[in-house]
């Protein structure tokens, strides 16, 4: 039960009751307030705040196609459509995109409730309005303020796994899972960008819940990490759609990339992401094969298609050593986290 009524949830049961409380008390109709108040909890205090800025007028413009429409044309089906299309129009002309949803249901759910009245109907409604917006910002900043930290931390994690396992598919130079690896690719980018979208969530808390400065430092040092395992998927992402199949590569420089691969895929599945002394040696090779193939010509290989400035080869490496440079800065940041944190911390932090 626990997971299935979170935080977010609750927020949205309590804001529809205190929604509906006040609404009896002013005998005010509580459908109205009731719509703006479940659709105004948002994942941060900053957003429903925000937004609530945009859905007020938004709502105001609802309601306002819904007395003009109502008066001229009464609860028909032409009413309807006019006051759906018209306020649709007219948020969209205004940006107020945020509010388009609850201004059209305020609009159409209000036709069958204006009658004669027309004025105070009007007025009504932008109470009723106004109080689901403030009640549902209130208790979104100050009923469970929500922390994003444990799932960011999970979600790191589970990234540094996927990349890890993308990189050896990628390893796999017999191309027999080119679509499975497309399709990994484009999840492993999806995941990154929900993680992503947490780091904001939690930040935009701050602004309005106080933290102390061990959560703020662990903030950024995942906020580094994350932003170096977007560029190391940035650069799998170019290894993916190299040509595999224009390589001309011998037994022994095969092997040489394979191990390149595996050992990447042990670094980011190692909680310190430490490189050894023969990871050390290995990207030397690469380096030395790399500066190799940059001299030996100054354009690269002639396709059918078009003429390539750089050998596969030499695109081949510098992805493969651009990636052991950013798993060196991962293995810099834990070490800047490790000289900050107490050992039980940053067990917990890093996983």
């Amino acid at each position: 039960m626990k997971n299935v009524i979170g935080g977010r949830i609750f927020k949205t049961g309590l804001s529809v009751l205190a929604t509906a409380i006040i609404c009896e008390i002013l005998n005010w109709p509580a459908m109205f307030a009731v719509i703006t108040a479940i659709v105004t909890i948002e994942p941060t205090a900053a957003d429903s705040i925000k937004k609530a800025f945009i859905r007020f007028p938004a709502s105001a413009i609802g309601a306002a196609f819904a007395v003009i429409f109502t008066f001229l044309f009464g609860d028909s089906p032409i009413s309807y459509t006019l006051v759906a299309l018209c306020t649709i129009i007219a948020c969209t002309k205004l940006k107020l995109h945020d509010g388009l949803l609850v201004a059209t249901l305020t609009g159409v759910a209000m036709i069958t409730t204006v009658h004669d009245e027309y004025i105070s109907s009007f007025f009504i409604r932008l109470g009723t309005t106004s109080t689901g917006l403030i009640v549902s910002s209130i208790v979104n900043l100050l009923v469970i303020p929500p922390n994003y930290s444990t799932s960011i931390i999970k979600g790191f994690q589970t990234l540094l796994s996927n990349t890890g396992k993308l990189l050896m598919k990628r390893g796999d130079l017999s191309f027999e899972h080119e679509k499975e690896i497309h399709d990994d690719f484009e999840h492993l980018i999806n995941e990154l960008e929900k993680v992503k979208k947490l780091l904001y969530y939690q930040k935009q808390e701050w602004k309005f819940h106080r933290s102390n400065r061990k959560y703020i430092r662990e903030f950024f040092y995942m906020s580094k990490k994350i932003t170096l395992l977007e560029q190391i998927v940035f650069h799998i992402g170019n290894l993916i759609f190299i040509p595999f199949h224009h390589l001309k590569l011998n037994k022994e420089k095969e092997e040489l990339i394979s191990i390149a691969f595996n050992r990447l895929n042990r670094i980011l599945n190692d909680p310190y992401f430490s490189i050894n002394q023969e990871e050390e040696m290995l990207v030397s090779k690469l380096t030395k094969w790399f500066t190799e193939q940059k001299t030996q010509s100054a354009f690269g290989e002639v396709y059918q298609e078009h003429v390539s400035y750089m050998k596969m080869e030499t695109v081949l490496l510098f992805e493969l050593i651009s990636i052991f440079e950013l798993t060196k800065e991962l293995h810099h940041y834990y070490n800047l986290e490790d000289r900050h944190s107490e050992p039980k911390i940053v067990k917990s932090s890093i996983g």
